[in-house]
């Protein structure tokens, strides 16, 4: 984004845009050059800045010493990271900097979630054949549509806050109960099934099968009572749990709609279609891939400054790169390429 140039070039950075970056954001290059950066070719910059992971093509482009940043997918998706390390490309993963207060400002993950968990509430209530909120009419009173959000990080809070902004009766379940106060301070219910699942890293852990049973039994019986369900549950580097099984789906109400978030990693809904919208049992169920991508203004705002907080951590008051290797946020978003000083403890 350009105010991010303008605060790169502040800081002592020669920033080059690629011609037509922006466009998909309704940015031209001039707002760019505007901002202080070069439109020209970024391959051969010492940090390459990017959204999704590099295509072989574009890893060939990346010369030997050069840091890259992008989301990298190192745990679905290891062979990326097997090509950018014989690169000798040292590459920094977005979805690997790690959940702690001093990074916050650079965890893409949840920036991008935001949006995705705004997004699919709107989907849902488009989708819907009911009204969201509670209208008083000449003709008599139609109840708020009750909305269920099933897991609630980032994307699932969103969600719930947006449905009640749209005056849904929302309610939210997850594996940690930790989180069930989030939920309530943003005046949705609480679903208590009795299954804990606490893992590492603000993530839930991978239920037994006893536990992964008695969960599908219990929401089977609850899901039938809304009329929205949205479902964000994902175990990084595993297949989506199945939180929304064939026979929840067929005990719906006709008219009611499932948006699944989950459909990159295989869905939370066992008849989820990723990217499809299919009508089963007459429920319509949803599987939108890439969300925010839906709204590339804003993400494209908030992914840049994520992406900016970042690189302060890599470079001096001068701006040249001077990474310390030692630092808890370079260390762990690492995910390629580092240096031999690096790995011993040094600093590069």
């Amino acid at each position: 984004m350009p105010k991010v140039v303008e605060r790169l070039v502040g800081k002592g950075l020669d920033v080059v845009v690629e011609s037509g970056a922006g466009l998909g954001a309704l940015l031209p290059d001039d707002l760019y050059t505007g901002a202080g950066a070069r439109i020209g070719d970024p391959w051969d910059a010492e940090v390459v800045a990017k959204v999704a992971p590099p295509n072989d093509d574009e890893i060939g482009r990346l010369g030997r010493g050069t840091m890259l940043v992008g989301f990298l997918a190192p745990l679905t998706n290891p062979e990326i990271v097997g090509k950018l390390d014989a690169a000798g490309v040292t590459a920094f993963a977005m979805e690997s900097i790690p959940r702690i207060s001093r990074a916050q400002s650079m965890d893409a993950l949840s920036s991008q979630a935001n949006v995705a968990g705004y997004k699919a509430v709107l989907l849902a209530a488009e989708r819907s054949t009911r009204f969201f909120p509670m209208l008083t009419t000449a003709a008599g009173t139609v109840k708020p549509a009750q909305a269920l959000v099933l897991g609630v990080g980032v994307a699932g809070l969103q969600a719930l806050a947006t449905a009640k902004r749209l005056g849904a009766r929302t309610t939210g379940y997850d594996v940690r109960p930790e989180v069930a106060d989030q939920v309530r301070s943003l005046g949705a219910q609480w679903l208590d099934l009795g299954i804990e699942a606490v893992g590492e890293g603000g993530y839930a852990r991978e239920l037994t099968e006893q536990e992964r049973a008695e969960q599908q039994k219990r929401l089977e019986e609850a899901i039938g009572g809304f009329d929205v369900v949205i479902t964000t549950a994902n175990v990084p580097g595993r297949k989506a749990p199945t939180l929304v099984t064939a026979v929840a789906v067929q005990g719906m109400k006709a008219g009611s709609v499932v948006v699944d978030m989950a459909g990159e990693s295989g869905g939370n809904c066992e008849l989820t279609e990723p990217g499809e919208v299919v009508v089963k049992h007459d429920v319509t169920i949803a599987s939108p891939l890439n969300l925010p991508a839906t709204m590339p203004e804003h993400s494209s705002e908030l992914y840049s400054r994520n992406v900016a907080a970042l690189l302060e951590l890599m470079i001096d008051d001068s701006g040249a790169l001077s990474p310390d290797w030692s630092d808890e946020v370079l260390e762990k978003s690492c995910v390629a390429g580092r240096p031999a000083s690096a790995r011993a403890g040094g600093e590069s």
